[in-house]
C-alpha cells in the first residue's frame, strides 16, 4: 500500500468530516435536500481515494443521495450538478464505449437541467460544455491503454474500469474548476496510474 502523502490525507480526513456531519443533519431532517447533497458530494470525494469495486460502490453510493435530495426538492441544481460529475466519472470508469456513452449522455442531461435551472452559473455552463467532449476523451484513454497493453504493461492496466491511484484524485478538482478538466482526466487516467490499480467488473448494463 502506497503511503498517502499529506494533502491527500488531510483531504481525506475533511470530507470524512464532512460526510459525516452531513449524515447528523440528515438524522436531525430527513427531508433535508441540502444534507443529502452534501452528503452525496463527500462519498464522490471519498470515492476518489478508494480503489476498483470499492471506489465503483462508493460512487453509486453518492449518486443514490443526489437522486434522493432530488426526490426532496427536484430544482436543487447543485445536486443535479454533482450527480452529473457522478454518471461522468461513472463513464470514465466503463469497460465499453457505449456503456461509458450512456453514462456520458445522462451526465449531460442533469448539466443541461442545472443550466436551465441556474443558467448564470458559469461552472454549469462549463460543465455542460466539456460533457460534449467526454465521449472523445474516452477513447484517448482506450488508445493509451491498447499502446500500453502492446507494450507489455500489467492486466491490470487493459481495463478503464481500473481506479485511480490513491494519490490521485478522480476528477475531484472538476466541481471547482470545469475548466481544467481535460487536464485533470489526463492526469488521473495516465497509463502509468492504471497500470497500478487492479480491474474491477463490468457495471450493470443501463
Amino acid at each position: 500500500m502506497e503511503t498517502m502523502g499529506r494533502e491527500d490525507l488531510e483531504r481525506l480526513m475533511f470530507f470524512e468530516s464532512a460526510r459525516e456531519q452531513a449524515e447528523r443533519e440528515w438524522k436531525i431532517n430527513n427531508k433535508d435536500s441540502m444534507a443529502l447533497t452534501k452528503w452525496g458530494g463527500a462519498l464522490l470525494e471519498l470515492a476518489h481515494f478508494r480503489q476498483g469495486n470499492e471506489a465503483y460502490e462508493m460512487i453509486e453510493q453518492a449518486i443514490v443521495k443526489f437522486e434522493e435530495a432530488l426526490g426532496i426538492d427536484p430544482k436543487r441544481h447543485d445536486a443535479l450538478w454533482c450527480l452529473g460529475n457522478a454518471y461522468t466519472s461513472q463513464g470514465f470508469l466503463s469497460a465499453t464505449a457505449p456503456t461509458a456513452d450512456r453514462y456520458f449522455q445522462r451526465a449531460g442531461e442533469c448539466f443541461r437541467k442545472s443550466v436551465d435551472l441556474d443558467p448564470k452559473n458559469d461552472s454549469y455552463r462549463r460543465a455542460l460544455e466539456m460533457s460534449t467532449k467526454a465521449p472523445q476523451l474516452y477513447q484517448e484513454l482506450q488508445r493509451q491503454l491498447q499502446v500500453h497493453s502492446a507494450q507489455g504493461g500489467s492486466p491490470g492496466a487493459t481495463s478503464p474500469r481500473a481506479a485511480p491511484s490513491k494519490q490521485k484524485p478522480l476528477i475531484s478538482d472538476f466541481w471547482f474548476d470545469v475548466g481544467g478538466w481535460v487536464c485533470l482526466v489526463g492526469i488521473v487516467f495516465g497509463v502509468a496510474a492504471l497500470s497500478r490499480t487492479n480491474a474491477v467488473s463490468t457495471p450493470p448494463a443501463l
